[in-house]
């Protein structure tokens, strides 16, 4: 764990001083309550302001821990193990963020919260590489450069106002791309569940935050908004893929030992 700890801590501090100078000062992020549908409550503090859009990042520390604490099967390989630690931490590790830019609603939490969501996408392809090749093919080296691809392409938002959601459509549309050849290539029932689940929850996290205002509209969606909606669809997100990725591994670890033997 402390490999993983420090391979997403790292990047993490370095992302968080590079967004607090004036390089991201021309990326196209909302800085006001009136781009969410949530009534601000203005007696409450500021980290309150919005309750349910704030409060809702409890879930991804919570689905975080839960799976960082996991114990894994008896055949969990180191490789695996950092894997699924990394990709907790980084649900951990999104959540302060993203609370941030709501309590704030300044330029360095909003590029952050933005610049996190591709590499967390990009992690899913490092960890069907591992699948694929196996513990005794597989490099760290191998999902470290796809990682520095994955925040690099965030200077597509520097190049354009659309950048940033063409960088994020690239990074769903090969992890959905991969997950679904992975699945054809190694799936069953069980996981061919889990990543209809992981899929649709993904829909839903895009489609609800763009229609948050349009459903607003509707009293069901008037403190539960679309964007705290969406918000659970990516923590569930989170969670299935978890099953996906974790159900898989296990599968291929498994393979690798019995070919040992």
């Amino acid at each position: 764990m402390k490999s993983a700890l420090l391979h997403v801590s790292l990047p993490f501090a370095l992302c968080v001083a590079l967004a607090n100078t004036s390089l991201f000062d021309q990326v196209q992020v909302d800085l006001s309550y009136e781009h969410y549908a949530e009534p601000r409550v203005e007696h409450l503090p500021r980290f309150l302001a919005m309750p349910c859009n704030c409060l809702v990042n409890l879930a991804y520390i919570c689905v975080g821990l839960s799976w960082l604490l996991w114990g894994g099967g008896d055949k969990e390989t180191a490789q695996s193990r950092y894997m699924r630690q990394v990709f907790a931490l980084m649900a951990v590790f999104y959540a302060p963020v993203q609370w941030t830019r709501l309590a704030v609603l300044r330029r360095a939490p909003a590029v952050l919260d933005q610049w996190f969501t591709l590499p967390i996408f990009a992690w899913v392809l490092a960890w069907i590489g591992l699948i694929e090749r196996g513990p005794a093919k597989w490099r760290a080296s191998q999902a470290a450069a796809l990682e520095l691809c994955s925040v690099l392409s965030y200077g597509l938002a520097l190049a354009h106002r659309r950048g940033f959601e063409v960088a994020l459509g690239c990074h769903v549309g090969l992890a959905v791309w991969k997950g679904v050849r992975m699945q054809l290539a190694h799936g069953d029932g069980r996981t061919r569940r889990y990543l209809l689940l992981a899929v649709l929850s993904c829909a839903g996290f895009v489609v609800l935050k763009l229609l948050d205002h349009w459903l607003a509209r509707y009293r069901l969606f008037q403190r539960f908004t679309g964007h705290f909606w969406s918000k659970v669809c990516d923590v569930l997100q989170f969670h299935f893929s978890f099953w996906f990725l974790t159900t898989l591994t296990e599968r291929a670890d498994g393979k690798s030992a019995a070919r040992q033997d």
